[in-house]
């Protein structure tokens, strides 16, 4: 696992991304990279505009499950931990935050 403490957020919260999840998560980010670089290549070369967004959809539909893989990892690890060994105070900030965190999504 990697751990990497971020002192300016709240709870100086300490994010871990296990090895397989961050295999995961890199390796959907370059197939999206590509994808991208194919969005520049079909507008410079004045693709269909159907063809574009169908490829933007494709795209954002990548990045959503990027998001879903990285949320559920943050659910198994960071708010669990958080809910069976934080204070009570702790408890409810991560539950805040994971609320938060939704209705973000819920915004889509």
């Amino acid at each position: 696992m990697i751990g990497v403490r971020f002192d300016n957020y709240p709870l100086g919260v300490l994010t871990v991304i296990d090895g397989e999840t961050k295999g995961k998560a890199l390796g959907r980010l370059r197939r999206i990279e590509g994808q991208v670089q194919g969005l520049q290549r079909m507008i410079g070369s004045e693709a269909y505009c159907v063809d574009v967004l169908l490829q933007i959809s494709a795209v954002q539909g990548a990045l959503e499950q990027v998001q879903k893989l990285l949320l559920g990892r943050h659910i198994e690890s960071c708010v669990s931990d958080a809910l069976r060994s934080g204070s009570r105070g702790d408890r409810q900030r991560k539950i805040d935050e994971l609320l938060d965190v939704f209705a973000r999504f819920g915004g889509r």
